[in-house]
């Protein structure tokens, strides 16, 4: 009875060790876990500390200890992220407009406790929608609305440069910016589309008169040529008489002839004064 009364209190002393050692090892490795923190690729952490406050040194990527408690880090994605931003805005001319705009920004990672401190960790969506409609309503406001169509990069350029600035008095960098939609009032649209039309009638009035001036050129061209022909006509019967007026008087004649003789109505052509009578379409073999 002693030997299972000894054997009992040694198994209940090994598990008590156990317990003992099963609470230290589960104490140990809490605080282990706490005391170990993970930065991804394309982040940066930003270190808080109960005693000294937000730290000027971002953390870079990859596994790292902090003091539980004591500080707790704070992580802040340093990668490029597109924002859409858009805006109802009035024109040089008053024509009201509405622009989108899309932009790629990310944060000078040499300035992220400043960005943290100041904005947080959502600095883009706190600063990027105000100074992007600011910037928009500026450029555009310098630019009539014909001139959005036809100046759209230059008006791109502007308004990439302006926001450029702005965004840098937030730490905030602008890596690309680009006019993604553009549309005016109804009023501007029928506008537009009637000038087309107008131009298209004034190219079309342009070449009826073009056509015109061609057939005018090509009309005097065909009586100076006329008047050229009878001149020489003129010269020619002056010199060899009256044969030339025979001979062309023979070959209207024998035109005539011919055309007349196609015709089942016409058998007798009369010869006038100079009694030439032709008869036409005559079988001779009857």
């Amino acid at each position: 009875m002693s030997a299972q009364q000894e054997a009992a209190k040694a198994v209940a002393k090994l598990l008590n060790n156990v317990a003992k050692y099963s609470v230290v090892l589960g104490i140990g490795g809490s605080v282990l876990q706490s005391s170990l923190y993970t930065v991804d690729g394309g982040e940066r952490a930003i270190m808080y500390d109960r005693i000294q406050g937000v730290l000027e040194k971002p953390v870079g990527e990859g596994t790292h200890f902090r003091v539980p408690w004591f500080q707790t880090p704070n992580i802040m994605d340093i990668r490029m992220r597109p924002r859409t931003i858009s805006s109802v805005t009035g024109t040089k001319d008053l024509q009201m407009v509405n622009i989108s705009l899309r932009v790629l920004s990310k944060p000078d990672t040499s300035c992220l406790a400043r960005i943290y401190r100041n904005l947080g960790t959502d600095f883009d969506e706190r600063v990027l929608p105000s100074i992007g409609n600011e910037v928009l309503k500026a450029v555009v406001a310098q630019y009539q609305a014909e001139q959005l169509l036809t100046q759209r990069a230059q008006v791109s350029a502007a308004v990439r440069s302006e926001l450029t600035k702005r965004a840098a008095e937030f730490n905030i960098l602008i890596d690309d910016v680009a006019i993604t939609h553009l549309s005016f009032g109804t009023e501007f649209t029928k506008a537009v589309e009637a000038k087309q039309v107008a131009q298209q009638e004034a190219e079309r009035m342009r070449f009826v008169v073009m056509k015109s001036d061609q057939e005018r050129k090509a009309a005097v061209v065909r009586a100076e040529g006329e008047s050229e022909a009878a001149k020489l006509i003129s010269e020619a019967t002056k010199t060899a008489g009256s044969g030339l007026i025979e001979l062309r008087r023979i070959e209207a004649a024998k035109d005539i002839a011919s055309q007349m003789s196609k015709s089942r109505n016409i058998v007798y052509l009369p010869g006038g004064s100079s009694g030439s009578n032709m008869l036409l379409g005559i079988n001779t073999n009857n």
